[in-house]
């Protein structure tokens, strides 16, 4: 499974990365909305779990540019 994990926090960005790989996912990472978003809208992925609190484009008005988009991956 191919995921884009979006978390501004490096420790727990590195924590959540390191089981998802443990567990043979493919995982891609930003620290902040404005590289997340980047990253939806020129990639495919399967799923993005994104932080609400972040710099530049908070979770929430990510996961509505992307909707808008019609980027149709499934976000949590």
């Amino acid at each position: 499974m191919k995921i884009l994990l979006i978390e501004d926090e490096l420790k727990t960005l590195t924590y959540i990365r390191k089981g998802l790989e443990e567990n043979a996912h493919n995982v891609d990472t930003a620290s902040d909305g404005i590289a997340g978003k980047y990253l939806a809208m020129n990639n495919k992925y399967d799923l993005i779990i994104s932080d609400v609190v972040l710099p530049g484009l908070d979770g929430r008005a990510l996961c509505r540019e992307l909707r808008a988009a019609k980027i149709e991956t499934a976000a949590s």
